[in-house]
């Protein structure tokens, strides 16, 4: 990225020099000051934004170890050009993850403890060990992008030595971690909100990620589509249209086994009541769902829909949208009745939040522009048997 590219003043580059410059005014004044002082968590109400957005950067994240498997695994090739955005996607992510609970650590100078101190009886134990690992995983499966730009060709053979085996641990890791969060939740039956709460609540969370997920790439790679080809020109003969309505179909598939499942469970434990009950859990339960399940069901139901990038974009959004709400609703406004606490983020917390999200839109913008991440079927093939980048032009998605 040229120099005077990146100084060149725009209205959403002066908005996130702001942001970043609050956030790191508020990350100084969270390490200077404590939780306490920065924060509008209590001891009745220890998680609140930064828990519900961990857990939503792991879940927007799981589109990494999903086509990876699809395409390593099950030997789909198909989806081959949805690899590298999918594993960059994941490992900016889970960056992002560990960055916000570091700064959520009560004591962040321990961070190093359960690495030597062992619970193995522990969720928070498995999870902190399955991200550390899945996140190794990601480095290995994205650093053939890095090194075929440099043209190292022997690290990159030993890579794809090791890949299928890499893979396989990457599915694994993500896949404990990805229900264990969802587990976390299982120790407080009389806190969280019946809604919420279920003894299926570890496959609701991993269903709802592989929605999400999929959903994220589709997000990407429209949005790359228009600001890559728009300021270099790029030509629109990468990710095709075909590949992505397949991904809307498994979507499609997941959002459908997620929806039957929590209307399994409601019949099943009798919480049907709960959903007649005026109050503010209730509403945005009903938002949650809407948004995020029945709507986005609905219109990919249509091949038309399907076919269309602009819907498939959307209908991203009311995916990503659903997982954002019941994410929130879940570490947060499932407790706050039990809590008696009417938690809302302070200033310092969104500040800090706000900044690495725009830290990570920029850091994905600056690799897609200088390694390929989205390339053609054909040019990925080139790419992975050892050409240059420069020989496999940068292309983005197309009709």
């Amino acid at each position: 990225m040229k120099t005077n590219e990146i100084l060149k003043p725009t209205f959403w580059k002066v908005v996130s020099v702001m942001i970043v410059t609050m956030g790191l005014f508020s990350t100084y004044f969270r390490f200077s000051r404590g939780l306490g002082a920065t924060t509008n968590l209590v001891d009745t109400a220890p998680w609140g934004l930064w828990i519900g957005f961990d857990f939503l950067g792991v879940g927007l994240a799981a589109a990494g170890f999903t086509i990876a498997a699809t395409v390593h695994i099950f030997n789909i090739h198909k989806y081959e050009p949805l690899v590298r955005p999918a594993i960059l996607t994941a490992f900016i992510g889970y960056s992002l993850v560990v960055c916000l609970l570091v700064v959520d650590l009560g004591r962040p100078e321990n961070f190093w403890h359960p690495l030597v101190m062992w619970n193995i009886h522990s969720v928070m134990f498995e999870i902190t060990w399955c991200i550390i690992c899945y996140t190794t995983v990601l480095t290995l499966e994205f650093a053939p992008v890095v090194l075929e730009k440099f043209k190292l060709k022997a690290p990159i053979k030993f890579l794809k030595i090791i890949s299928i085996p890499v893979v396989i641990a990457g599915v694994l890791f993500s896949t404990l971690h990805q229900s264990s969060f969802g587990s976390l939740y299982l120790i407080v039956p009389g806190r969280l909100h019946p809604l919420w709460y279920s003894s299926l609540l570890p496959v609701h969370f991993y269903i709802s990620c592989i929605a999400a997920g999929l959903s994220m790439i589709i997000f990407e790679s429209y949005q790359t589509a228009r600001a890559f080809t728009e300021e270099n020109g790029f030509h629109n003969t990468g990710l095709k249209m075909d590949i992505l309505s397949g991904a809307a179909s498994v979507v499609l598939i997941a959002l459908i086994a997620g929806f039957l499942l929590k209307i399994y469970d409601f019949l099943n434990n009798g919480k049907l009541i709960y959903l007649t009950i005026p109050s503010t859990e209730t509403y945005l339960f009903y938002l949650e769902i809407v948004v995020g399940t029945i709507v986005p069901i609905y219109l990919l139901s249509y091949r038309k829909f399907r076919k269309d990038k602009k819907w498939l974009y959307i209908i991203s959004i009311c995916v990503i949208s659903g997982l954002i709400l019941n994410r929130l609703n879940v570490s947060i406004t499932g407790l706050a009745a039990s809590s008696g606490v009417n938690y809302f983020p302070s200033f310092d917390e969104i500040s800090i939040t706000l900044m690495l999200v725009v830290l990570a839109i920029f850091a994905f913008k600056l690799v897609v522009k200088n390694f390929p991440v989205f390339v053609g079927e054909e040019e990925y093939e080139d790419t992975v048997n050892g050409k240059s980048a420069n020989e496999s032009k940068q292309i983005i998605l197309s009709e």
